[in-house]
């Protein structure tokens, strides 16, 4: 197989065949750290809803294998369409796609390959979870081929990408129960919280490209950023958190009062992200790498032990914010 040559400025590079590793590396399996969001889905619908299912076990391990293959099949497609423009980026230049020769044939059948594995693995699970992981499927579509290619528009480019979130949200709860969906106020709010989740990654890339680079050259990377700027990034970034806070609010209200205790530390861990997300070479950009913010893993873990002591424990006073009061002056 011949190397592959083009140009860079007026420097000629020559680009090396692809390996095996190469093809490997653009399903990011190292990203499979975002299926943790199938958890609380499960957890709740085992609480509010209780096991609907002869096998639980088989249909979560069904749908994390489903997750995880179409998300792959989703990076896949997202790594080689994405190769021209990721080459301006200063970190994922350094991406198999951009700096190896590979074959657009090879990176079709992957595609083809772990979708198929992801929905067969689905449709073995349950009706309910192939149509979710249809929709899985379909997003990666929308969000990285044109003509449609959602990630080049402003704003629709975050609510396109973090659909994946109530998407595995869906997925542990169809585990337990596949006769009903969880509620829609806590997939607006899981929606509405990747949306904020995809807002901080873009305001961190925001600033630190166009602070060493300009702005012309992020917008060689991905278009959205053309329409986009510093403080419209940012307010978006308050606008999500506030809505899927206010979903959450909701959600706990009508299902569960006690997870009302649990609102105090979901707001510090937004705070926290931006906050975080505002740092030069934040990992905000590079979600795989979070587990080493340990101001932001301290409250992750006291947010799963509030999760956990507020699904285990009834608070009978806590019944009076369900209800009309009134503070009486005479």
């Amino acid at each position: 197989m011949s190397a592959d040559i083009h140009k860079s400025g007026n420097v000629e590079i020559l680009k090396s065949p692809g390996r095996f590793k190469d093809y490997l590396a653009i399903a990011r399996f190292d990203h499979s750290t975002k299926h943790i969001f199938i958890v609380p889905g499960i957890v709740l619908a085992y609480h509010l809803r209780g096991v609907h299912t002869e096998t639980p076990a088989i249909s979560l391990a069904l749908g994390l294998a489903a997750a995880v293959c179409i998300a792959s099949a989703n990076y896949v497609i997202n790594e080689w369409l994405d190769r021209d423009f990721d080459k301006h980026h200063p970190t994922k230049s350094s991406r198999s796609a951009v700096q190896r020769d590979l074959r657009g044939g090879y990176v079709f059948l992957e595609w083809f390959l772990f979708a198929l594995v992801g929905l067969a693995c689905a449709f073995t699970a349950s009706t309910t979870m192939f149509a979710i992981a249809c929709v899985f499927a379909l997003q990666g579509l929308v969000y990285n081929v044109p003509p449609i290619r959602t990630k080049d528009k402003a704003y629709l480019d975050v609510i396109s990408e973090s659909v994946n979130n109530p998407l595995r949200l869906m997925i542990g709860w169809e585990a337990i129960d596949p006769t009903t969906l969880p509620p829609s106020s806590i997939i607006l709010a899981y929606w509405l919280g990747g949306a904020f989740l995809m807002g901080a990654k873009r305001l961190s890339e925001y600033r630190e490209i166009v602070a060493a680079h300009g702005k012309l050259l992020l917008a060689r990377y991905r278009a959205s950023f053309a329409a986009y700027t510093e403080v419209s990034l940012t307010v978006s970034c308050f606008v999500y958190a506030l809505m899927s806070t206010f979903f959450l609010a909701i959600f706990m209200i009508k299902y569960r009062i006690e997870y009302i205790l649990a609102a105090p530390v979901v707001t510090a861990l937004f705070a926290q992200y931006l906050a975080m997300a505002m740092r030069p070479g934040s990992a905000a950009q590079k979600p795989e790498k979070l587990y080493a913010e340990r101001g932001l893993i301290l409250l992750v873990a006291l947010l799963a032990l509030t999760f956990v002591l507020t699904t285990a424990v009834d608070m009978p006073m806590l019944d009076a914010f369900t209800g009309q009061q009134f503070i009486r002056l005479f």
